[in-house]
């Protein structure tokens, strides 16, 4: 899975305080030390966040809701990294979650429930990639064991806390954004428990502790996304996250001045970073006229079961083992770089343009309305016809033609008129004097695209039995007509049999 973080004020300060400190790097060298001080370019009006003069728009990037992890950054993160936390093996740990909403901003979660999801994720690209063997492995030699667990008694305004036995790094609750709300979290593995050798003093893999918030959607399910973020955060066995904490802090406090401004400072609390999942959803008319290989949506909350039958019904079979792990938001946050780099060029942009719906676009577009049947159709030749006024209101529906052939037109065309299409013998296209054009290929080749039709139906007796004709007309006004006939749209006739 991929993170896409996006930038808060201090993360925007840190990285221009470190593009400063690196073009400047070589002045001490010829005016001497005294000659450049970080200090004095952070006293700058633009490092500063008070300041009236910083762009009206940072404002708005507050997102709707903000998690804070209630334990103590690293002080030896230099400015431009990302921040890092140290947390205990099976300890308990405060996540506030805060409802940051400005006044008027999603007003329908007003007195409404949501729903989180916390999970502990693996920092680190390659470990992402082999989330399903690693947290197999230790299922194995941690058996009954889970990777994440609430607190419950230390946690309050928790609504319904659940855990799933198949997913041991998730948990999940609802709560109420109107009430106080602490969640306690306990992770129970370690990082050193995934580094490839393990002979004493090796580095730790970081993980990331990440939260999903989502509505409840037009059903009971709260289905509709609404934010994430997420922090890392390395994981100790019991009292060494204090003792990494006390080293880190005792090495910061040998070093020079000008080497501690290139360190960020220590926090008490944690802020969880917002991560940007983008979704394409798009929404088609579900009837036979609409185009063909349309693949159904992978929703965010998509559970690995149903992620892994996403992927076989999209022809993606032979990466299932490879995702097999992967929840439906997992495989939407990777990038097409990502899909490319696990599933090779073909595959990974198949698979990214399967993920964002990019659908192709017909060739011809055709709107078809219905016309009354029998007597009534414009087509005949009959003093019915003319109850027919101008101002007759259709109701039209679109058909998308791809191979655009005459037998694909009549195909969608039976569906709109719920007709079999064993029925149907022939189309016909009324033209200007009233003859009727048999429709062939050539013809609806030579159709303009998004052209108008009326469709009326007329029972014929043919030989063997009886059918319908069903005129399929373009309006279109002062073609000339028979006579005893008002003028009438140009047209398309399928002849029906019995």
């Amino acid at each position: 899975m991929a993170w896409v973080l996006k930038m808060d004020d201090a993360a925007i300060e840190s990285g221009l305080v470190h593009d400063f400190d690196a073009s400047l790097s070589g002045i001490g060298q010829e005016l001497g030390a005294g000659a450049y001080s970080m200090s004095d370019v952070l006293a700058l009006p633009i490092f500063k966040q008070e300041d009236g003069s910083l762009p009206v728009q940072l404002e708005s990037r507050n997102p709707p809701f903000q998690y804070i992890l209630c334990a103590p950054t690293s002080p030896a993160v230099k400015l431009q990294d990302e921040t890092v936390t140290y947390l205990n093996q099976g300890q308990s740990y405060e996540i506030r979650m805060l409802d940051n909403r400005k006044a008027g901003e999603l007003p329908e979660l007003n007195g409404k429930n949501v729903k989180s999801i916390i999970r502990v994720v693996f920092h680190d690209r390659r470990l992402q990639y082999m989330e399903h063997q690693q947290l197999e492995g230790w299922k194995w030699n941690r058996p009954g064991d889970r990777l994440l667990d609430i607190d419950i008694p230390m946690s309050v305004g928790v609504i319904e806390p659940r855990t799933n036995t198949s997913q041991l790094n998730a948990v999940e609750f609802l709560w109420d954004l109107s009430k106080r709300t602490s969640v306690f979290v306990q992770v129970h593995c370690i990082s050193t428990e995934f580094t490839l050798r393990k002979h004493g003093g090796e580095k730790g893999v970081p993980f990331r502790i990440q939260i999903d918030t989502f509505r409840q959607g037009d059903g009971d399910d709260y289905s509709e996304h609404l934010h994430s973020a997420s922090c890392q955060i390395k994981v100790f066995k019991p009292k060494g996250a204090d003792r990494k904490q006390k080293t880190d802090r005792e090495k910061m406090e040998k070093r020079t001045a000008q080497e501690k401004e290139k360190y960020q400072p220590s926090y008490d609390t944690t802020i969880l970073s917002e991560v940007c999942v983008c979704v394409c959803v798009c929404v088609f008319d579900v009837s036979c006229g609409c185009p063909r290989g349309l693949n159904q949506h992978l929703s965010p909350t998509a559970s690995t079961q149903d992620t892994q039958q996403w992927l076989q019904k999209n022809r993606f079979s032979a990466y299932a083992r490879l995702f097999s792990n992967f929840s439906g938001s997992d495989l939407l946050k990777l990038s097409r770089d990502d899909l490319v780099q696990i599933c090779g060029p073909a595959d990974g942009i198949r698979l990214f343009n399967t993920l964002k719906s990019r659908c192709v676009r017909p060739r011809l577009t055709v709107y078809v309305s219905q016309e009354a049947p029998l007597a009534e159709s414009p087509l005949l030749d009959s003093p019915g016809a003319a109850k027919h006024s101008a101002s007759t209101i259709h109701v039209y529906h679109a058909l998308y033609l791809e191979e655009m052939t005459a037998l694909e037109l009549t195909r969608k065309m039976a569906c709109v008129l719920n007709l079999s299409l064993a029925r149907v013998n022939q189309v016909y296209r009324q033209g200007p004097t009233g003859i009727h054009v048999l429709l062939s290929d050539q013809m609806v080749y030579n159709l303009p695209d998004e052209s108008c039709f009326v469709v009326s139906t007329l029972k014929v007796l043919l030989s063997g039995g009886s059918g319908v004709r069903v005129p399929l007309g373009v309006p279109c006004d002062g073609l000339a007509s028979r006579p005893g006939c008002v003028p009438s749209p140009s047209g398309l006739t399928p002849c029906v049999t019995g």
